[in-house]
């Protein structure tokens, strides 16, 4: 896996996780079980942690990151995101708080002290700005985001369903790993 130490961190990883060769985890970070981390993206707790809680996805080019500390700012801003979160394709997601049961839509943008609660949809191409929080049950989206309209029940439903989905691709391809690195039997 991809993994890389920054100075006396090292990822911690767990059970049944898929980390594609081609991303990068970084320093202090710790992934949940049944996650998955799609080709490309980035996940770096260099200078500040970023916890990542259980069946969380994060798709292909995503960018996660933090904000070091300082005299201005002396615990820094960490990123922590919450149980089945999908994280679209090309978000970034920087020194911010996501909740359970949450997507953030393709190439969004969520910016420091940054909280988002559970069971919430941000709309593809979004611009979360800095402090703002976004209440549970809804969909928020726009550059500036901003709250849309209620979550109807189905869209709640549908924001576990597509964490569970990407679990069961990633099992999918921790599947077909397992089978490649088989030494075949004569």
């Amino acid at each position: 896996m991809p993994l890389s130490k920054y100075l006396d961190t090292f990822p911690a990883i767990g059970a049944n996780v898929f980390v594609h060769s081609s991303a990068q985890v970084i320093g202090d970070v710790t992934i949940g079980d049944d996650c998955s981390i799609w080709p490309n993206a980035v996940i770096r707790g260099d200078v500040n942690s970023i916890r990542i809680g259980n069946g969380t996805n994060i798709q292909d080019l995503a960018m996660c990151h933090v904000t070091h500390k300082s005299a201005h700012l002396p615990a820094g801003h960490t990123l922590t995101i919450g149980d089945h979160v999908t994280i679209g394709h090309s978000a970034i997601l920087h020194g911010c708080t996501i909740g359970n049961d949450v997507l953030i839509g393709m190439g969004s943008i969520i910016l420091d002290d940054v909280v988002i609660e559970d069971n919430v949809m941000v709309g593809a191409g979004s611009l979360v700005t800095s402090g703002k929080r976004l209440d549970s049950g809804f969909l928020y989206m726009g550059s500036p985001a901003k709250q849309a309209r209620p979550l109807t029940p189905e869209e709640i439903t549908g924001l576990r369903y597509s964490a569970e989905h990407y679990i069961r691709v990633k099992n999918n391809f921790l599947i077909t790993e397992a089978s490649e690195s088989a030494v075949p039997t004569s």
